[in-house]
């Protein structure tokens, strides 16, 4: 099968080195990639949202299926622009179309959907300049702190965790009149809630599903968990509070509830849905939805998966993978992700980096990287993850840990302190 990839992060690099092991795979090709992905098949300098560009891609070279790696064109309808071209629509696209890609595009879609079916998760009210007064009425009546999410995509930086209510109502309006863009023209407010966060990944076709290894990520720059909020600076999985119990909770009042819904609002879906969820006592209740797999998890996740994905990705096309079952390898899989100096603010890019001959008993999967005059060099705010497997997290972590100390570049930085909290 010829393959097209979209994306250029770890998750990208993650998903092509799993790819890369199917015996079904005869080329895969990565638009844009990174330096890491260019070892995994070919890479190809268009950006994932020109949807002309992709389609050039595709038709060019023949391919079998588009893997929609970021959540950016899903939210934007690249499968409904691949289903309505007659040139593209035999192609299977893993990925839902725009409606279902909604759960991520739009936070008031996604609590909708969730009240209707009985899914656990916060109390919110929607608000947009129109209906303000209620908005502020709604945070008097809550208790601190206080969750204000632009409703749609604004690159992981749109929520505001605030401990004042006179802060929180004067956020509101100022992500209101365009904080975060046309991300935060509407704003859902949301209860606080307090507990113990993981994340459940679920690749369905629709009706039947399987569901991925779960993993544990550090959001925040600082260790302890301080600081500024990040794309993500490290992963666990598994996950030692995600036992038996709490899983047939997530089996049973989440993830079977959430595909019955899909079907009953009539919404078909082929791809992942990634659970965001935080556990409370031993109780389980979703903060997001997101329809595509999450960054730095993948890096963990992929590793543990002993299936042939691409097996799995042909079952989803087809609505068969009520036949298909996924083994999962038991070993812990970490990984620290290592970025650039400032980030998440102001970052500078092009730095060179060395050492990747000293990696070893892991694997360096590229983020922000990009191959330049024959050198690596970085090329974004998250740069490299270091993933390591063990018997224990203790064992992977030191893996991890040992390939973060050689392979280098100026301003280095990451977090030494992944896993502390389990």
């Amino acid at each position: 099968m010829k393959v097209l990839l979209l994306g250029s992060g770890g998750r990208e690099h993650a998903l092509a080195w799993k790819l890369k092991q199917s015996p079904k795979l005869t080329e895969l090709l990565i638009a844009p990639g990174n330096a890491g992905t260019a070892d995994m098949g070919t890479n190809i300098d268009i950006d994932p949202n020109d949807f002309e560009a992709v389609k050039k891609v595709s038709v060019d070279n023949q391919i079998d299926m588009l893997i929609v790696g970021p959540e950016e064109p899903l939210v934007r309808g690249i499968k409904n622009f691949f289903l309505n071209d007659p040139q593209l629509a035999s192609i299977p696209v893993i990925g839902p179309g725009r409606r279902g890609a909604q759960l991520e595009g739009s936070k008031e879609f996604s609590k909708d959907f969730m009240f209707r079916y009985g899914i656990p998760t916060a109390k919110y009210k929607a608000v947009t300049l129109d209906n303000l007064e209620e908005g502020l009425s709604f945070l008097d009546e809550m208790k601190a702190p206080y969750v204000l999410k632009a409703d749609g995509l604004a690159a992981g930086k749109g929520v505001l965790i605030i401990d004042s209510l006179d802060q929180a109502k004067a956020d509101l309006e100022t992500m209101l009149k365009g904080k975060f863009g046309e991300a935060s023209k509407k704003v859902v407010i949301e209860e606080f809630l307090d507990g113990i966060e993981c994340s459940v990944f679920v690749l369905t076709d629709g009706s039947a599903y399987v569901v991925l290894p779960e993993a544990k990520d550090y959001k925040r720059i600082g260790e302890g968990d301080t600081g500024l909020n990040t794309g993500g600076m490290g992963a666990i999985s598994p996950v030692p509070f995600a036992d038996e119990d709490f899983m047939k909770k997530v089996h049973r009042r989440i993830i079977q509830p959430t595909v019955t819904g899909l079907q009953s609002d009539e919404i078909p879906y082929k791809g992942f849905i990634f659970i965001g969820l935080i556990k409370i006592g031993n109780d389980p209740y979703v903060i997001e939805y997101n329809v595509r797999m999450g960054d730095p998890e993948t890096e963990v996740v992929m590793p543990r998966i002993k299936s042939d994905l691409l097996e799995l990705f042909e079952a989803t096309a087809a609505k068969n993978l009520k036949n298909c079952t996924i083994e999962i390898d038991d070993q812990t899989v970490t990984t620290v992700m290592m970025v650039s100096g400032g980030y998440p603010e102001a970052y500078e890019k092009g730095k060179e980096m060395t050492g990747f001959d000293q990696v070893s008993d892991g694997i360096a999967f590229h983020a922000g990287t990009k191959l330049q005059d024959g050198k690596v060099v970085t090329n974004g705010g998250r740069v490299i993850a270091m993933s390591g497997m063990g018997a224990n997290m203790k064992e992977a972590l030191a893996k991890s840990y040992k390939n973060a100390e050689v392979v280098n570049y100026e301003g280095k930085y990451y977090r030494k302190d992944i896993g502390f909290d389990l």
